[in-house]
């Protein structure tokens, strides 16, 4: 397995962990990570799916941080 393959295997498992914790985020985790919010409607949900796809590391901490921040 070449260098480029590990590189594009690794690219693709982050992608695949970021999708599903932004999934799991923006349908059930907002209001938990950001009480403050209120309600959330589904358009801003979508929005939100791309940089917490993106960001899923920081996204995860803040979620189970619960709200608390950093």
């Amino acid at each position: 397995m070449g260098v480029a393959e590990i590189f594009v295997a690794g690219v693709g498992l982050y992608a695949l962990i970021g999708l599903g914790v932004a999934l799991g985020f923006v349908t059930i985790g907002i209001l938990h990570a950001m009480p403050q919010a209120g309600p959330v409607t589904w358009g801003a949900r979508v929005l939100l799916l791309p940089g917490a796809a993106v960001l899923w590391p920081l996204v995860l901490r803040r979620w189970l941080a619960g709200g608390a921040h950093p």
